[in-house]
């Protein structure tokens, strides 16, 4: 990627770190789940609110601390999940969020990027009563 578009990325991840989306809580959640990325020091919870359906995300809030690129990518999720599937929510891979990001991502900022992803993801899998063992997310190698 050149460096102009690169620098127009930086920009929105500043953006998105500096005024963050759907930033708080909700008041009547369906669910809600935390995830931390200890590693860096991210911490993230969010708070999704599904239609009566249980099948679509009618709204979504989260609320953390951390680096610029993990807070920026929960503020960027949170736009893209409202009004999506938890289908759709369940098919994103890391990659969905580095492409959302546009920049290069080094190995170690990964994590970073996936977090909120990730926690949204477990979030809606105990929701639905997967078999996972996990009261947080956590994100290591």
């Amino acid at each position: 990627m050149g460096m102009g578009g690169s620098d127009m990325y930086r920009q929105q991840i500043l953006d998105h770190y500096k005024n963050p989306r759907n930033y708080g809580e909700l008041e009547e959640s369906t669910f809600t789940h935390v995830g931390e990325n200890p590693m860096c020091g991210d911490t993230i919870e969010i708070d999704v609110k599904l239609g009566d359906d249980d099948e679509v995300i009618e709204d979504l809030a989260f609320r953390g601390d951390g680096c610029a690129i993990s807070q920026a990518a929960a503020s960027m999720l949170s736009g893209m999940l409202i009004d999506k599937s938890i289908e759709e929510l369940q098919e994103m891979d890391r990659d969905d969020m580095i492409d959302a990001l546009g920049v290069d991502i080094s190995p170690m900022r990964v994590k970073c990027a996936v977090l909120a992803e990730k926690v949204a993801q477990d979030g809606a899998d105990i929701y639905f009563g997967e078999d996972i063992d996990v009261e947080k997310t956590t994100v290591e190698d």
